[in-house]
């Protein structure tokens, strides 16, 4: 039988209507989702020399190397797989510590997360609890992720992240940078944007597609 006209008319606006709103809902997310892994977090305020306070061990001879890691931040594991590549060729030029936020009090295996794991896979660097947040503090340091060299005479030379954006893998200026200082050669930048979380949540992020949110 025949449908009635007026049901051409009432049911399918309706539908198109429908279509219209999720599909401004789809795109809505999408700009959020990327406009935050585009974000960078609050870039650290370190001193200009290594503090005499400091109960890191700075290198001997050469340069030091730290990144500051919330355990419970995802975004991280990227900026690990950067240090990862990083480390591969500059390992006998640096002494790299990871510091890792460890407040207080937590549970004994707060701190040992997968990224501590793979702190401890990477060949040249050393993993370390940071009780309250002392050398984070100390370092001026307040996203996860923050990266800081401090050259053989104990001047900071490079500050920022390893990671063109929030969980993001990759070529990147700050991996660049610090290549080029470990190596002898002049580098474009000294100074890049940091992609994490804040040092002073509690971690709990998600991510989709490689990007996280909170």
């Amino acid at each position: 039988m025949q449908r009635p006209a007026f049901d051409i008319w009432t049911t399918r606006p309706v539908g198109w209507i429908a279509v219209i709103f999720w599909a401004a809902a789809v795109g809505s997310g999408f700009v959020l989702l990327t406009s935050y892994q585009n974000a960078p977090g609050t870039p650290a305020q370190p001193p200009a020399d290594w503090p005499a306070e400091s109960r890191i061990e700075p290198a001997d001879q050469g340069a030091t190397l730290l990144v500051f890691v919330h355990p419970h931040c995802p975004c991280t594991d990227a900026t690990m797989e950067e240090l990862a590549r990083l480390m591969r060729h500059v390992r006998d030029t640096v002494r790299a510590h990871a510091v890792f936020l460890r407040p207080e009090p937590v549970e004994p295996g707060w701190v040992t997360t997968s990224l501590w794991r793979r702190a401890e896979s990477v060949t040249g660097v050393r993993p370390r609890r940071d009780p309250g947040g002392r050398e984070t503090d100390r370092f001026g340091v307040k996203t996860s992720g923050q990266v800081l060299l401090y050259g053989p005479e104990g001047a900071l030379q490079f500050q920022g992240g390893i990671t063109a954006g929030r969980g993001h893998e990759g070529d990147n200026a700050g991996r660049a940078a610090l290549r080029a200082l470990l190596t002898g050669a002049r580098p474009a930048d000294t100074e890049t944007f940091v992609f994490g979380c804040s040092m002073h949540e509690d971690g709990t992020t998600g991510c989709i597609g490689g990007v996280c949110f909170r």
